[in-house]
């Protein structure tokens, strides 16, 4: 199966999972889905993710709140050409906006660093000319 929305084949996609155990029923093994997460794709979690699914440390990330900040700290670690870049949020007419003080999406901390250590930030108002493509409405 391929990630249909960006034809991305899942063992390349890390996220946050489930955990499950390997039990027979009616003589038939299965994997049973607990109802416990195994790890949430989140702040220390996200390296964490990467580092347990992919095996390497990553040389390009973008991040679009506070929960990524980790996962471009990891990634400026590393050694050699790296490029973290920020999504900032600035478009509520025509995707949404939030910002330091958002209810939800929150980018406070991951802008500061980002400014202090010249990662590229991409501002959607005044960065893109499109958001969604016109077949996507």
């Amino acid at each position: 199966m391929i990630l249909p929305i960006a034809g991305i084949p899942p063992e390349q996609v890390v996220g946050s999972s489930i955990k499950t155990k390997y039990e027979m029923r009616d003589g038939k093994p299965v994997l049973m889905r607990l109802p416990e997460l195994a790890f949430i794709d989140d702040k220390a979690g996200k390296p964490a993710g990467i580092q347990k699914h992919i095996g390497r440390r990553p040389i390009l990330a973008f991040g679009n709140s506070d929960g990524d900040l980790q996962m471009l700290q990891w990634t400026a670690a590393g050694g050699g050409a790296r490029f973290m870049g920020l999504v900032h949020h600035t478009d509520a007419e025509r995707e949404w906006a939030y910002d330091r003080k958002s209810s939800i999406g929150r980018l406070d901390q991951a802008l500061d660093e980002a400014n202090a250590k010249a990662w590229t930030i991409v501002d959607m108002k005044n960065d893109w000319k499109t958001i969604f493509s016109p077949e996507s409405k």
